[in-house]
């Protein structure tokens, strides 16, 4: 147990009386946040001087936070503000560093000498106890968990304005990095809704008044509505981009994550459920977060406050912004503080009251501060021994490099090279050709990533398939094996296969480049053809139909005569005529297709004959008729945020397809026939009336496609929209058993798939699959839906095999029940479609191998004949 004896202390204490007088008073003066041991320098504007309220009698809006931040940075010698990014909204991002005015003038020798802890090569000779701590303190990365974003503005003045020697010594020997606002979108769409239903006389706590209930899609999420604390490893946003490059520019000892939860709830801090942590994060770092919590729990006993660790959360999913950092000699500290959700609400535990939640972040982010720095040299040694110590466990390691690549699809090697990169992982071109275990990997095209390295514990993170783990219960996904999420041919390589003569040019942030197309063979007379491997030809073709361009895809295989020679092309091959087309002359199609190709990665061929060579000629009827998908995009209450907003970044950012997104309780109302494809996320839509539904009907029958996940499949086979049959659970064999109270939970539990990866196994020559070329595909599933093979065996083109698991966890119950099930089926209704994914193909934007079956859906769905339940 550490003596922890400067804890600072408090002239306020009893805060729930604070809450009673708040709730008629709305007056939060500055000195009930600020510790009482040190003066303030009156030249440091204080929130209220330049706000004009004091933190925590309104919700703080992000310019307004901004100001404020600049207007510090103006005033204290202690403080320099800089603006890293925008968000998806152009909302600036910012970063304070709060040190010692001494250290500024050589904050860049200080973040050098630092950064060298993460290299073992040069860590060795550093003297650790003369080096500045280094803490991140980050907040809200959740927009509706708003007590993080005014702590941050709080500690920002504590630190610029707190005078005396405890003070200037803890800022000499620290630098502090200071992020407000995670998620400045999702901050001011909570603001907006919290400020906009306050009381302005008396504040209103009965949970049910609307302050507390913000309409769908709430304010928790980015634009898109993406969680941004699932982004630190997929990075498909660009406030976690901009974040994860200041991160790895400072690389610190420390970085919090204040979050809140329920308002029922108390304070919880890390370490969480031993069980739950990552097998691949050093079991130092856990003591060290258990060192932090003393100092913690320290601060907020100093004012009663009830709180609690090593319970709920875990720390597994190295995409989460508490678990990210262990993986690179950080420590990632979560912090969840009940919440008031507005200004001041009922909880179990009395009032609850806005300020009072600022005040728990804030000093759980001064104790954080005091804590590294009291133990500085601790975290120091930990951070270098973290590179050291991966060393030697890749050298330990029977995987020596995996070795991996997409054949046809460059952009998508673009794609995972730029995560790569981000994570600061070194990779290479493969220099020489290799076969592992029946596949052939081609140097120059393909890839490898040696394990030894100093981010090895990430490298194996990323990479590595995992089935067998220590609990059975997880807060977010088991698995995120990017192999599998990029569908990429990879094999790992062991001491007998991997040398160093395998590795070619290391591939470099500085010269990686989205990849360009081409058109082979020019100008053609007859007709562009273009195959469906590549990521971005889906968009390739939108952007041609949006230009009213007519386009044919082929379902059959054919041979072309082409330049250079003849030239096959598989089914799903997209062919532009020439000699059809009236929306342009052919001059002015071939600057299109020139860049349709150059922005997409897209190669096209100019053929000049429609006689094939073998295989269907190009005006054969096995070539389909395409149409411009215009895409009504289900929302609102019951609709699952997460994965309609995955569905609006695919369309919006990916594909170019504008998409009008409509509440679930307009639909009755909507004039259907300017659609020709309606996408249903997973969601509950009881709220379409009956005459609603028969619209959809009618709409359905006359051609419409309708692509719907998970529980809307549910929704459209109880009111007979669409045909299919579910498979139930296998039996657990516990009925009638007694089972232990306090196992009843876990026991629950264990049965939810929280995020796995399954093997299927694909009919190629389906519409729904073209642009694979391997049967053999994974499939993330983060549900229990499980969809009956059809009568109909051609209805469900994409199937579990035998065996399944590739990685992650399910239970025994649900691996029985899942092989021979449908991941993808298809239901016809008259002229129309409805395309059912079992399970989400766009996954949190990092699932690039399985988008392509959603573009399927959306480009060809419509064109799919003959294989369908009939209802």
């Amino acid at each position: 147990m550490l003596l922890i004896t400067a804890v600072p202390g408090h002239a306020q204490t009893g805060t729930h009386v604070f809450a009673r007088d708040f709730a008629e008073t709305r007056t939060a003066e500055l000195s009930f946040f600020l510790p009482d041991d040190v003066s303030y320098n009156p030249a440091i504007p204080t929130p209220k001087e330049v706000l004009g309220f004091n933190i925590g009698e309104w919700h703080l809006r992000h310019d307004l936070m901004v100001r404020y931040m600049e207007a510090l940075a103006q005033a204290s010698d202690r403080i320099t503000l800089e603006f890293y990014g925008r968000s998806h909204e152009l909302r600036p991002l910012l970063l304070l560093t709060i040190t010692h005015p001494e250290n500024h003038g050589r904050i860049d020798a200080i973040r050098e000498q630092h950064v060298q802890l993460s290299d073992p090569q040069r860590s060795g000779d550093l003297d650790l106890s003369q080096m500045p701590a280094v803490v991140w303190l980050g907040y809200s990365v959740h927009g509706n968990e708003h007590s993080g974003v005014n702590a941050g503005v709080l500690a920002a003045y504590y630190y610029a304005a707190a005078e005396g020697e405890a003070v200037e010594t803890l800022l000499r020997e620290s630098v502090i990095l200071l992020d407000p606002s995670f998620n400045p979108d999702g901050q001011d769409r909570f603001v907006s809704w919290v400020n906009s239903h306050r009381n302005l006389n008396r504040l209103t706590a009965d949970p049910a008044n609307r302050e507390f209930n913000e309409p769908w899609p709430r304010s928790r999420t980015n634009h898109y509505w993406f969680d941004l604390n699932r982004d630190w490893m997929p990075l498909q946003h660009p406030e976690s981009r901009y974040r994860l490059e200041m991160f790895h520019h400072w690389k610190p000892n420390v970085l919090t994550d204040h979050h809140e939860m329920g308002t029922n709830a108390t304070y919880f801090f890390q370490p969480g459920v031993p069980s739950r942590n990552n097998p691949l994060t050093p079991e130092r770092n856990y003591e060290l977060t258990g060192k932090l919590a003393e100092f913690h729990a320290a601060y907020l006993d100093e004012i009663g406050q009830l709180y609690y660790s090593r319970e709920t959360f875990d720390d597994f999913y190295v995409g989460k912004g508490s678990t990210y950092p262990d993986f690179f000699g950080t420590i990632g500290i979560l912090f969840e503080q009940a919440s008031s959700r507005g200004h001041i609400q009922e909880s179990q535990h009395g009032l609850l009251s806005f300020p009072e939640t600022i005040l728990n972040q804030f000093l759980t982010s001064l104790s954080t501060v005091a804590g590294t720095h009291a133990l500085r040299e601790d975290f120091h040694a930990f951070k270098r021994d973290h590179f050291s110590s991966a060393l030697d466990e890749a050298r330990r390691d029977e995987v020596k490099a995996w070795v991996f690549g997409a054949e046809h699809d460059p952009a998508r090697m673009y794609h995972l090279s730029d995560i790569l990169l981000r994570h600061q992982l070194s990779f290479y071109q493969l220099n020489r050709d290799i076969t592992v275990r029946g596949q052939t990997f081609r140097a120059g095209r393909d890839f490898i990533i040696p394990t030894e390295q100093p981010n090895y514990r990430m490298v194996r993170s990323l990479f590595e398939t995992r089935t067998t783990f220590t609990d059975s219960l997880f807060y977010d996904v088991s698995t995120w094996s990017l192999p599998h999420s990029f569908d990429l041919q990879h094999a790992e390589l062991n001491s007998r296969m991997f040398g160093s003569n395998l590795l070619g040019e290391q591939v470099q942030a500085e010269t990686l480049a989205f990849p360009t197309g081409t058109v082979h063979g020019g100008q053609a007379r007859f007709a562009y053809i273009f195959e469906w491997d590549g990521y971005y030809a889906p968009r390739a073709l939108n952007d041609l139909l949006r230009h009213d361009i007519r386009a044919k895809v082929a379902n059959r295989e054919f041979t072309l005569p082409a330049e250079g020679g003849d030239r096959s092309f598989a089914r799903g091959s997209v062919m532009i005529p020439v000699g059809i087309q009236d929306a342009c002359s052919p001059d002015e199609l071939y600057a299109m297709i020139q860049e349709a190709a150059r922005e997409n990665a897209v190669d096209f061929y100019a053929v000049n004959t429609g006689l094939a060579r073998s295989g269907i000629d190009l005006g054969s009827p096995s070539f389909s008729s395409l149409r411009k998908p215009e895409v009504l995009l289900l929302v609102g209450d019951g609709v699952n945020v997460s994965e309609a907003g995955e569905t609006w970044f695919q369309l919006d950012q990916r594909y170019n397809v504008p998409v009008s997104m409509v509440e679930t309780d307009r639909f009755d109302r909507l004039d259907l026939s300017r659609y020709n494809t309606i996408v249903l996320p997973n969601g509950n839509y009881n709220r379409i009336s009956a005459s609603g539904r028969e619209n959809l009907s009618r709409w359905l029958n006359s051609g419409g496609v309708i692509i719907a996940y998970k529980s809307a499949i549910n929704w459209l086979v109880r009111h007979d929209l669409a045909s299919a049959e579910f498979t139930a659970v296998s039996s657990s064999g516990t009925a009638g058993e007694m089972i232990a109270y306090e196992d009843a939970g876990q026991l629950r539990g264990a049965q939810v798939i929280g995020g796995s990866i399954f093997r299927t196994r694909a009919d190629l020559s389906h519409p729904l699959l073209y642009g694979y070329r391997n049967p053999e595909l994974s499939v993330f599933r983060n549900s229990t839906l499980f969809l009956a093979p059809p009568q109909n065996a051609h209805a469900a083109p994409l199937r579990y095999t035998r065996q399944p698991l590739v990685s992650g966890y399910v239970s025994p119950q649900n691996l029985q029940t899942l092989p021979g099930t449908a991941s993808l089926m298809v239901s016809g209704s008259g002229q129309g479609r409805v395309v059912m994914f079992a399970d989400n193909p766009n996954f949190r934007a990092f699932w690039f191998g399985t988008n392509k079956l959603f573009a399927n859906s959306l480009f060809f769905g419509h064109t799919i004949s003959g294989v369908t339940i009939e209802r």
